[in-house]
């Protein structure tokens, strides 16, 4: 690698909108995200406000599909 065409790399804290945090390194010194691994319906398990809606749902009854049909 050449010297000094390189960012310089630092602890980074990651700040969650849950309230989580977490440092890792990253040529920033803060990051906010709005979703990490305590958060996030994959990684947690839980149903969060975005996949409450039902969107699957939605779509079938929006054009006609019954449950019977989109199991097939």
């Amino acid at each position: 690698m050449k010297k000094g065409i390189h960012p310089e790399m630092k602890d980074c804290v990651v700040t969650c909108a849950c309230g989580e945090t977490f440092t890792v390194k990253s040529v920033k010194s803060e990051m906010p995200v709005e979703v990490c691994s305590k958060c996030h319906p994959f990684y947690s398990g839980k149903q969060s406000r975005a996949s409450r809606a039902g969107r699957v749902d939605k779509f079938n009854k929006k054009y006609g599909f019954s449950s019977k049909e989109t199991a097939e």
